[in-house]
């Protein structure tokens, strides 16, 4: 690596799963000489619950740049970061840039670096469903096919990129959710412990999430999670953390929450405590799917798809259009809580290369 010119990375997030992937990996980055990390929040996930506190809680940097993008439609969202990010860029001239997952926050961050010339390392690429209705299988393509280093959380992952003739900067590394997982399990209780704070009993109630545009941008679709997640209150409590979007949706269409034990959004630890504590996960979200395995909990799935098929295969998760699990076991894909040091190790020795032969890509400072 060039003397005297470490390797500055700019990492792109906006929506809670990010913050949560990136505690990992921002930790991994401070403990690697040579790089240093500017983190930028594009302002998609703006209340409070669901982005300030979740930088206090996972000590993340704090974003050096809060665009403060939210509302509108995914291509207005989309525009108006794209526009923002340029200038970021610009101004912090990084080497490479980061994004996760599969958020309007990480196609606009894909492709304001794309055209600025700077490599881009997705983490979390290959995941597919093949329903291009759905805009994030939209953005994991657009995205991986920009992206110079693609991190695989799981060997279905990289078959699917080697179908769409991406092999070259392929690396299977596990999953930082994992990683995150594990830190947190270490973090102290927030208050005095939401188990106690919300009056549940360890192993007698359920945990539901429900954000989904599939699922919150119609009467029928959000009418149709939420008697699910009724019957099965009828079993045993089900606690849902109500994100913006749904209680907004909710109001809109006229759905009644009624027989749901609504809270407001959780912290991130609080949500880990609150997944261990359980007794079966239901959701519409990809990553709570992965979360609920790590704490070998049984998930439903409410969709009629996953990205995560692997946790279907192994028996942990089913899709709610489906009656029974299959055969219970351990999932090895995940890696053993060591994704993130992959993943910078990977990007340090990529950073590095390049800040060496700087006419080897072009738009990378020498």
């Amino acid at each position: 690596m060039t003397t005297g010119a470490p390797g500055r990375l700019l990492t792109v997030v906006g929506a809670r799963p990010q913050f949560v992937k990136a505690m990992p990996v921002s930790r991994a980055i401070a403990r690697t000489p040579g790089l240093t990390e500017v983190m930028v929040h594009t302002g998609q996930h703006h209340d409070a619950a669901l982005s300030d506190s979740f930088f206090r809680q996972l000590d993340l940097p704090e974003p050096a740049e809060n665009l403060g993008i939210h509302g509108g439609s995914h291509g207005e969202m989309t525009g108006r970061m794209l526009a923002a990010l340029d200038g970021v860029i610009a101004r912090h001239a990084p080497d490479l840039v980061i994004v996760y997952g599969d958020t309007n926050s990480t196609l606009a961050g894909a492709l304001a670096a794309a055209k600025a010339g700077v490599p881009v390392a997705h983490v979390e690429a290959g995941l597919r469903v093949f329903d291009r209705s759905m805009p994030e299988e939209t953005n994991r393509v657009v995205v991986d096919h920009l992206s110079r280093l693609l991190f695989a959380p799981t060997r279905a992952a990289v078959g699917h990129l080697a179908r769409e003739g991406l092999v070259e900067g392929v690396f299977h590394v596990g999953d930082v959710m994992q990683d995150a997982v594990l830190a947190m399990a270490a973090l102290p209780d927030q208050g005095n412990g939401v188990l106690r704070r919300l009056g549940l009993a360890s192993g007698a109630y359920a945990v539901a999430t429900l954000h989904r545009a599939a699922t919150t941008d119609s009467a029928i679709g959000l009418a149709a999670a939420v008697g699910y997640l009724r019957q099965h209150a009828g079993r045993l409590p089900v606690v849902l953390p109500l994100h913006p979007r749904t209680r907004q949706a909710a109001g809109h269409f006229g759905v009644d929450l009624a027989g749901l034990t609504v809270i407001e959004p959780l912290g991130p630890v609080d949500m880990q405590r609150l997944l261990a504590g359980c007794a079966l996960v239901l959701t519409d979200s990809g990553g709570l799917q992965k979360e609920a395995y790590f704490h070998r909990k049984p998930c439903v799935t409410l969709r009629d798809d996953t990205e995560w098929s692997e946790t279907v295969e192994a028996g942990w998760n089913r899709l709610w259009t489906v009656d029974n699990y299959r055969p219970r076991r351990e999932i090895d894909d995940y890696g053993a809580g060591d994704a993130a040091e992959r993943i910078v190790a990977t990007i340090a020795h990529f950073v590095a290369e390049h800040l060496d032969a700087p006419s080897a890509a072009a738009g990378i400072r020498p």
